[in-house]
């Protein structure tokens, strides 16, 4: 029986074809994408956002998630292990439960949870459960995780109903478009891959590592937008782009303004 930490042990194994340009690197290109946009772009980028707003206490608890789950999944599709399955898939998992934690908005909570402290402890027993329930059946978890982008999208409207700031719903249409693209890319990969290996082009799950990062890098901000609105009530947040609007490729961030004005 092979070793949980064996080359090739994991559940799961993607379109690309193992071993191709490297003897130690399974999946070369699911790799590369992953270590290129989870440490070169997405985690430095999103730091840049913390740097706009100084006056809130920013939860680095889900930026130091993000770069953990870049490097697991680096170490999951060079591997594909046991092991790096389980650590990619559940530092995903853990990622959205800081995320949840310290971002919900307190308007949302269930009604039997009264403070911030209490809806901690129920997002972290439910985590716990779903980490335990994640040996079950590691096929599913991918799955179940991607599921949990359709809460985010419908939270995502509920916000945007009450929001009148255009650029607030320009930079969610830019969000839900490379989700789109990203999650389309993930279910050709795994549904459709006998068709992208007959015509020799089985990269559409390292695709899907650029374009989710992409979804995540409008995310970050759009999340700490509607949070500054809730937590911060005597401040105006703004979006803005670095370098400018009119670039083609630009960093979004969150700017302070006083007075406080009701989107």
């Amino acid at each position: 029986m092979p070793s949980i930490f064996s080359y090739q042990s994991a559940e799961v194994d993607w379109c690309e074809s193992n071993f191709v340009r490297s003897a130690v690197i399974a999946e070369y290109y699911n790799t590369d994408g992953t270590s290129l946009f989870s440490f070169l772009l997405l985690t430095p980028l999103n730091l840049l956002v913390l740097e706009a707003f100084p006056e809130l206490q920013v939860n680095h608890g889900t930026f130091v998630s993000l770069l953990l789950a870049g490097i697991f999944s680096m170490y999951f599709h060079m591997t594909l292990s046991y092991v790096g399955q389980l650590l990619d898939e559940l530092s995903i998992l853990w990622t959205l439960a800081v995320a949840y934690s310290f971002w919900y908005p307190q308007a949302y909570f269930p009604k039997c949870i009264k403070t911030r402290r209490h809806f901690f402890w129920l997002t972290g027993t439910t985590t716990v459960i779903s980490t335990l329930m994640s040996f079950i059946k590691p096929t599913l978890n991918a799955y179940a995780l991607n599921c949990i982008a359709f809460h985010l999208l419908y939270m995502t409207w509920r916000e945007l109903k009450k929001c009148n700031d255009k650029r607030v719903h320009r930079m969610a249409a830019v969000m839900v478009m490379w989700w789109a693209l990203a999650i389309t890319s993930w279910i050709s990969d795994r549904w459709l891959c006998w068709l992208w290996q007959a015509i020799n082009f089985p990269y559409f799950h390292s695709f899907w590592h650029v374009l989710i990062a992409l979804s995540l890098l409008y995310c970050c901000p759009l999340v700490i937008y509607f949070d500054v609105s809730y937590e911060m009530p005597s401040f105006k947040p703004k979006l803005e782009y670095w370098p400018s609007d009119s670039w083609p490729v630009v960093v979004p961030y969150v700017t302070l303004e006083e007075p406080h004005k009701q989107c």
